[in-house]
């Protein structure tokens, strides 16, 4: 029987907030088995492209990585906000150990083919070393993953991590049994987005289609659904969506994904 893994993604929104990203971290650090996070920060790398005089680029919720624009996500994601997150949770008890996909060559990518948009240094990711990530699991680490990955070749590159989430679960799914959770600022997949109430509890490729068909889901959460079902497909046991109180509150409203 396999062992059961929980690959946690949490959301820029929650980030971004100091009380909501302490409540996330103590209830994460509860959790008990094996356990990795994933976390983005897009708005803290925004935030500091600005500061520093560049121009923020995005082309459909997508961010242009440009060479300056590396420098600064590099900083701020494997620096700043994965240092901090690691060093809250080892204080919680939890033994995180904070990674970038260079690290223990744990996530190789490629720099995304320019089509109509030339996205710069965009990664894509092509392998999982789920030997590396192993080690670290079987040896009691929690790992903590931020939103970059390599080529192999010795250059960085910017991943989305809702996208590193997915593949990571993915990829382990030969080896674990892997439940896939994305926390972020909404009670999951909402009707209405106006409505925070208006939770659809359960949704199947066929009720997927639909809804996006008609305009219900839509814009920025599209990409989130397309890696949660192309997660699905290629063997993760179960993907669930909602605000981060799903992590110690399996009576919250939340949406679960299925086939």
């Amino acid at each position: 029987m396999k062992q059961k893994l929980r690959i946690v993604k949490v959301g820029g929104n929650v980030i971004n907030h100091p009380e909501a990203l302490e409540s996330f971290l103590t209830d994460f650090s509860a959790l008990k088995g094996l356990n990795i996070l994933v976390h983005g920060g897009g708005k803290r790398a925004s935030q500091m492209v600005s500061d520093l005089g560049l121009v923020p680029k995005m082309v459909n919720g997508r961010r242009i990585t440009d060479a300056a624009t590396l420098e600064v996500v590099t900083m701020v994601y494997a620096g700043l906000l994965n240092k901090n997150i690691t060093a809250s949770l080892q204080q919680k008890g939890c033994n995180a150990l904070g990674l970038s996909g260079a690290d223990a060559n744990c996530i190789q990518a490629h720099k995304r083919a320019v089509t109509d948009i030339d996205y710069g240094f965009v990664g894509d990711v092509a392998a999982v070393n789920v030997q590396s990530i192993s080690v670290f699991l079987q040896a009691g680490m929690v790992p903590v993953f931020c939103a970059l990955t390599h080529d192999q070749k010795g250059q960085l590159l910017n991943t989305n991590a809702d996208t590193i989430a997915a593949s990571l679960a993915t990829g382990l799914s030969a080896t674990y049994d892997v439940e896939l959770l994305y926390a972020f600022e909404k009670n999951g997949v909402l009707r209405d987005v106006n409505d925070d109430h208006s939770v659809i509890a359960s949704i199947n490729s066929a009720s997927y289609q639909i809804l996006k068909d008609t305009g219900v889901i839509s814009e920025g959460m599209l990409p989130k659904m397309e890696n949660c079902f192309e997660a699905l497909q290629k063997g993760v046991a179960k993907v669930l969506l909602g605000n981060p109180t799903l992590l110690r509150n399996k009576e919250q409203p939340f949406t679960t994904l299925t086939l």
